[in-house]
């Protein structure tokens, strides 16, 4: 009996030394990071309030770039890659040195002081990477649980800006190689997600939830309703990546040198506001994404102006993220084209911010999750049928060129080896 004890107790060990070594590791992970996203989560509202006050800060625009630019090349990273340099680091890639997050941090708050059009979540990934990277440097980590560490770091920094947790922790986790999930690191993403969203909310700053308005009645006609709009999502999510992409290759193309790109993409953000005249595209524009879900828009065609802004901002190097830009893209876009497919504007508003999120990050369980976390529950069927439309008809498309699209989506070969009785296997 004893022998059996012992066994059982061996075999139980290796569990739970990996429970207290996660307990530990993303614990203080999810602190840090926590920390480090309160800070930022002020920094950037108390940024943001003040070119609000202080409109005229529009024309540091140029001042704020060179300074963004002369920083990264004095850190020596004038090629840093952003986010994507995360992502790349999880799978075993080059490691996001520590000094990324001040250099991102700073960047970041001049961009939103100054008018740039951009958002914080990008950000967020990139300093919480290199600071859980730092930590797994310091204390010596494994390979494999240094790529884990930098996912805890990212889902706790996303977490503690946003106040949705779990949705944090399964963008970290399927972001990296979609079709992929590494259940192991489930457990301390969640753990570091969980300890970095306390952090603020126990200073008084609030995550971000909305009101779902207009919600329908569950039926055939309603589902083809969202499913249109889904469909119209994905086609936005496709032209919003091509033109983010394309604008930073146009820009290194025509203008090489980083001072003058920034300088030019500078005097074009400021140009196209003093003609837009009510400066409602710079910054994050979380005020205009309340709106859209209240069913209100000031033009209808906000959802393009928001794409350009920020491809002209993120493209000439200015720092921020993609994600909130993405939202004001979806929220107004639903908002605009909700009564074509005979939905509540505010409701349309809704289910294409979620779906467009979806397809421009190709994470259809992380969107589901943010549906719930923002709206709640109540019309999840609807959030669900949005971004598995997306997910699919979004294709191999993505804001982020290192993430790994294992399977492909449409998988045209499965018919005939389905005929042909042999293996269904999937394109890489």
């Amino acid at each position: 009996m004893t022998e059996k004890i012992q066994a059982r107790l061996a075999a139980v060990l290796p569990t739970l030394r990996t429970l207290a070594q996660w307990l530990g590791l993303a614990g203080l992970a999810g602190l840090a990071c926590g920390g480090a996203g309160a800070a930022f989560t002020w920094c950037v509202a108390q940024a943001t309030a003040l070119r609000a006050a202080h409109p005229w800060l529009l024309f540091f625009m140029p001042l704020a770039g060179l300074a963004i630019v002369f920083s990264y090349r004095a850190a020596g990273m004038e090629n840093d890659s952003g986010t994507n340099q995360i992502i790349a680091s999880v799978r075993g890639g080059e490691r996001p040195p520590l000094r990324l997050a001040p250099l991102i941090f700073l960047g970041s708050v001049l961009t939103h002081l100054t008018g740039g059009s951009a958002g914080r979540e990008g950000a967020a990934l990139q300093i919480g990477g290199s600071i859980s990277a730092g930590i797994g440097r310091l204390l010596r980590l494994g390979e494999r649980n240094l790529n884990t560490i930098i996912q805890c770091g990212m889902a706790g920094l996303f977490s503690a800006l946003f106040g949705t947790p779990l949705t944090a922790t399964v963008f970290a986790l399927e972001v990296i190689n979609v079709g992929h999930f590494r259940y192991a690191a489930l457990f301390p993403c969640l753990l570091s997600a969980l300890t970095a969203n306390a952090i603020p909310r126990l200073l008084g700053l609030p995550g971000e939830r909305y009101r779902l308005s207009g919600l329908p009645g569950l039926g055939p006609v309603s589902l083809l309703q969202c499913g249109g709009l889904a469909v119209l999502a994905a086609l936005a999510s496709i032209l919003f990546c091509t033109l983010m992409h394309q604008a930073g290759r146009l820009y290194k193309k025509h203008l090489p040198n980083q001072y003058i790109r920034a300088a030019a993409g500078a005097a074009l953000v400021i140009a196209l506001t003093l003609i837009e005249g009510r400066g409602d595209y710079n910054g994050a524009g979380g005020h205009i994404i309340e709106l859209a879900l209240e069913g209100q828009l000031r033009v209808p065609w906000a959802f393009a102006l928001k794409m350009l802004f920020t491809a002209l901002t993120l493209g000439a190097g200015f720092r921020g993220g993609e994600i909130v830009p993405t939202l004001f893209i979806g929220s107004t876009l639903g908002c605009a084209a909700a009564p074509l497919f005979g939905l509540d504007p505010a409701f349309g508003a809704a289910v294409s911010m979620i779906a467009l999120f979806c397809g421009v990050v190709n994470c259809p369980l992380a969107s589901i999750f943010l549906s719930i976390e923002l709206f709640g529950g109540e019309g999840l069927l609807f959030f669900a049928l949005a971004c598995s439309l997306s997910f699919l008809l979004s294709g191999r498309y993505s804001l982020y060129s290192s993430q790994n699209i294992i399977y492909s989506k449409l998988d045209a070969r499965l018919d005939d080896q389905y005929r042909q009785g042999g293996p269904i296997s999937s394109e890489r």
